[in-house]
């Protein structure tokens, strides 16, 4: 009967990861409600509708293209930025200018890294949520952290199933027996995926139910020859792989090197 202690660590590990989870997007839900601002009417600079689409480092990347767009950078194709325009017009542009250094040269892989750690990126996501359309700090990586933690446990309730299921003792007369049991707290563990997926996946993203409502309304198609906000709208909202430029888009293709 030995098997039957690898079942109930299988459900020790399936239940305690699924509790995990149902807390934490239970606590997500109730700081959303609680920083519910004043959103009516409201629209969105570039600056948010980017960090709503893909938190400080799409940010980064909005900052980075408007100014190649306006000639005050250059990004070239090798992955490197040199400042033309050392005048910043906004906090966030003096942010990349201040990353990129005295030198005026830079890659851009550490300069869209220390841009999206600055103090200016800081302060628009705590506006954000004080006007409740981000996600709080914390609540959508501890989602996450549980979601992995429940997926680990269904892998670990598989492992467990396929231990006893090999042992020679247990394996011939109550084979199929133990297949069904182990199979119950596998269901649990993929019933809370499934439904974290349906009911919880709208937290986990940077923009809150009431940001993903006005980010609908942004959503929408650029190319090189359109005008710069509605270009800079879709990189905000689309990311980089919205960029018709070659020579740019070669240019964030080095940033992870």
């Amino acid at each position: 009967m030995f098997w039957v202690l690898l079942l109930l660590l299988a459900w020790a590990a399936a239940g305690l990861s699924c509790t995990r989870l149902c807390l934490a997007s239970v606590r997500a839900a109730a700081v959303i409600d609680d920083n519910t601002g004043d959103a009516h009417g409201r629209g969105l600079t570039l600056y948010e509708a980017a960090f709503l689409s893909g938190g400080p480092a799409r940010v980064a990347d909005l900052t980075l293209v408007s100014m190649a767009r306006q000639r005050r950078l250059l990004l070239a194709h090798t992955g490197w930025a040199t400042v033309v325009d050392p005048r910043g017009r906004d906090e966030m542009e003096r942010s990349v200018l201040g990353a990129i250094g005295p030198d005026g040269q830079s890659r851009i892989a550490p300069v869209r890294a220390t841009a999206a750690a600055a103090e200016a990126v800081r302060a628009l996501a705590d506006r954000l949520v004080a006007a409740g359309l981000a996600v709080p700090d914390g609540a959508h990586t501890t989602v996450a952290s549980a979601v992995r933690q429940v997926r680990a446990a269904a892998v670990v309730v598989v492992a467990l199933a396929a231990v006893a299921l090999l042992m020679p003792s247990q394996a011939q007369e109550n084979g199929a027996l133990v297949a069904v049991w182990f199979t119950l707290p596998l269901i649990l563990t993929l019933s809370c995926l499934t439904i974290a997926r349906i009911e919880v996946h709208p937290y986990t993203h940077w923009a809150s139910p009431a940001g993903q409502r006005l980010l609908s309304s942004l959503t929408c198609r650029a190319d090189p020859g359109s005008d710069d906000r509605t270009y800079l709208t879709s990189v905000a909202v689309r990311g980089i792989r919205a960029i018709g430029e070659p020579d740019l888009r070669a240019a964030f293709a080095h940033r992870g090197h």
